[in-house]
């Protein structure tokens, strides 16, 4: 912002305080002297203390008048004689009004000695005397004194507005529509006049006093107005100027210091934040918290400007409201939640600590060191995870209640939805999640296993809740949902110490089943994987109708060389077969013909092409 724009902001700033002055062509009623109005005040107390008095003696002397009356009263109802009674009743009647008259008196009396008087620019312009409803005199004096006040500070007075109007039980002095005064009966009575006439006098004596003394306060609460209002501008506009040079120097100092502070953010060898950029950064945080502060001066300055002005004093107080009440509510709320944030804190410090221990002896249980009969050791860790869960549940059940919001309809409303999201959307990762559970307690496989599960064979390199990853014999990783493991079979081959392989082969009729057995037992007997605790054996698995079926069972200790050991077997029975001269050969029957011409087409073969001829040769 340059000084151009600070002045235009000064200007417009002077165009509100001028408006402000029309509007408040007079000065407000100067406020009476406190030590007079002390005077004043003891004044009247030792008025009412004297007038209180006098009342209560009088109130005596009535109460005796009264007792002198029912006397009378009694006397002329027990009196045989006619005459006799009625002169005492009429005697006792003539009492009576007498006390009447005489607490009317004492209250009329009480009244005026109890006034307090309707005071403007320390001139007392009229009393006070009795009590309206709920409103004493002192509350009726003091709220007429402030009506006229504002009569005096009132830019668009007209004294022809102000004029004497009835109710349905007084007479009121007016402005307008508003009520400045209201003349009750007891008044008017004190006065010996009627309530008409008190409020014209009333009248008479107000009109000349707000005009003579709008007159006189006029220059100097112009001449106050404008000192506080420039005085409110060189303020502001020298804090812009002391807020300029301090910017400036922080901008300054951020440039000369870039090389020391600013080398950059980096997290694991990623540069999240380059030099420079950091740089840029921080110049945009210094020139945000100085448009901030000098957009916060000039909001303060325009309460402070209204606030010169008795008219515009109300837009003061709601400029003032926008930020007060903001932060009243703000603090208010952090001081009301101080409670449910230890709860929170004292819950979440708990599970933490639970969830330690919980993991302590879970390791423990998976080191071996401590043994839970019917709990194996891989247990150990699923299990943690599991009920760290359960825990991180049952924790969020206990905090939500004391998060700010959580009874709202709207952040009801939001949990359910997403509730309903994730039950909706996630069908099959709950199946899965299940079926990693399920999977984790039956203990069908281990990590690195050899498994057969489905078609896939391979070794088991990673358990999850939701898959379990395979690396094949061919390195491929296959990842297998664990829904499908759940409801297929899986073949564990390093479960068992020693897994038995075997392999069948067909031999013809012609060759001793002994030597065949032979054969194969020393083909077993020479393969690399292949142990001798429990020995190799043949089994002979049908008769068929052309050969005979032997199959060749054998043991092997190392389950991750199964195929290499049929490999290695299939290799020794051909070697130990050839080597004893009998042929791996079943003896099927086939038709055999030329089929050259049937299967090439004519025209690739040569015009004279005929088919040759079967030879059979007798071999004696």
């Amino acid at each position: 912002m340059n000084n151009k724009t600070i002045l235009q902001v000064l200007g417009w700033l002077l165009l509100v305080t001028s408006v402000g002055l029309a509007q408040q062509k007079v000065d407000s009623v100067v406020k009476l002297d406190s030590v007079a109005k002390t005077k004043e005040d003891s004044l009247i107390q030792k008025k009412k203390a004297k007038a209180d008095s006098v009342k209560k003696r009088m109130e005596v002397e009535i109460d005796s008048l009264k007792q002198v009356a029912d006397s009378l009263s009694k006397a002329s109802i027990s009196s045989g004689n006619k005459e006799e009674r009625k002169r005492l009743s009429a005697k006792s009647d003539s009492i009576k009004a007498l006390a009447d008259t005489l607490t009317k008196e004492a209250d009329l009396t009480y009244l005026k000695a109890s006034a307090r008087p309707v005071v403007l620019d320390k001139d007392t312009l009229f009393y006070v005397y009795e009590n309206l409803g709920p409103y004493s005199a002192e509350d009726r004096a003091s709220s007429t004194e402030a009506r006229l006040r504002e009569l005096v500070a009132r830019f668009n007075y007209n004294p022809d507005s102000l004029r004497v109007g009835k109710s349905q039980t007084t007479w009121n002095i007016v402005y307008g529509s508003k009520v400045l005064f209201s003349v009750l009966a007891n008044e008017a009575k004190l006065q010996k006049l009627s309530q008409q006439q008190v409020a014209e006098n009333y009248l008479k004596i107000i009109k000349p006093k707000i005009i003579v003394f709008r007159k006189k306060s006029a220059v100097r609460k112009w001449i106050a107005e404008i000192g506080w209002v420039i005085l409110i501008l060189v303020i502001v506009y020298f804090l812009y100027r002391a807020m300029n040079v301090f910017f400036k120097y922080a901008l300054k100092k951020t440039y000369d210091a870039r090389e020391k502070y600013f080398n950059g953010i980096t997290i694991k060898n990623y540069e999240v934040l380059a030099p420079h950029r950091q740089l840029q950064l921080a110049f945009l945080v210094i020139k945000t918290v100085r448009l901030v502060t000098l957009l916060i001066v000039l909001y303060l300055a325009l309460p402070l400007i209204f606030s010169i002005f008795p008219a515009t004093k109300g837009i003061a107080n709601t400029l003032l409201s926008y930020i007060l009440d903001p932060l009243r509510r703000a603090v208010t709320s952090i001081i009301n939640y101080i409670p449910h944030l230890f709860e929170i804190i004292v819950i979440v410090i708990g599970t933490r600590y639970l969830l330690k221990a919980m993991h302590y002896f879970a390791d423990e249980v998976a080191a071996g060191k401590l043994v839970i009969n019917g709990f194996y050791a891989d247990w150990a860790a699923p299990t943690y995870n599991i009920v760290r869960v359960i825990v991180y549940g049952f924790m969020f059940v206990l905090v939500f209640p004391h998060l700010p919001g959580s009874d709202s309809p709207i952040f009801k409303g939001v949990s359910v939805f997403f509730g309903v999201l994730f039950s909706l959307g996630s069908s099959s990762a709950i199946s899965n999640i299940v079926a990693g559970l399920v999977i984790t307690y039956m203990r069908p496989f281990q990590k690195h296993d050899r498994v057969k599960i489905g078609e896939v064979v391979g070794d088991v390199i990673e358990k999850s809740l939701l898959v379990t990853r395979i690396k094949t014999v061919k390195n491929e990783e296959i990842t297998i949902p664990n829904s499908s493991i759940l409801n297929g079979h899986t073949i564990n081959f390093t479960s068992s110490k020693q897994y038995l392989i075997h392999s069948t082969i067909t031999i013809g009729y012609d060759v001793p089943w002994r030597q065949v057995h032979a054969l194969l037992i020393d083909a077993a007997d020479n393969t690399k994987y292949i142990v001798q605790d429990p020995p190799p054996f043949v089994l002979q698995t049908s008769l068929d109708d052309f050969y005979v079926s032997y199959e060749v069972n054998a043991y092997i200790s190392d389950t991750s060389k199964i195929q290499e050991a049929h490999s290695a077997i299939h290799q020794h029975i051909q070697d130990k077969f050839n080597e004893a001269g009998v042929e791996i050969l079943s003896p099927h029957y086939r038709a055999v013909r030329d089929g050259g011409q049937q299967t090439n087409p004519v025209e690739y073969l040569p015009k004279d092409y005929q088919s040759p001829p079967m030879k059979v040769k007798r071999v004696d």
